[in-house]
């Protein structure tokens, strides 16, 4: 069974931003990690969250196994993804 996804507001406005292909790149990556999240996941030091590399974006996100939820807290660029609260 596969986790189901949730998006942030924050998230969501981000690839609002994007241009459509990008936006969409990102969906994708994080569609396809549905079925084995903690294969493509990195723990993200400091914070009890997970890191998805998207070419040049990160996507901090939290998964809760009981549930099988993957929550997609903050995307963003690599420069500047760890610097937002």
């Amino acid at each position: 069974m596969d986790y189901a996804i949730r998006w942030s507001k924050k998230a969501e406005k981000f690839l609002e931003k994007l241009p459509p292909d990008t936006a969409s790149r990102i969906a994708h990556k994080v569609d396809s990690i549905a079925a084995d999240p903690f294969h493509f996941l990195e723990h993200y030091e400091g914070e009890n969250y997970f890191k998805l590399r998207i070419g040049d974006y990160r996507a901090l996100i939290d998964v809760d196994t009981s549930l099988r939820v993957i929550d997609v807290r903050i995307v963003g660029h690599r420069r500047n993804i760890y610097l937002k609260d």
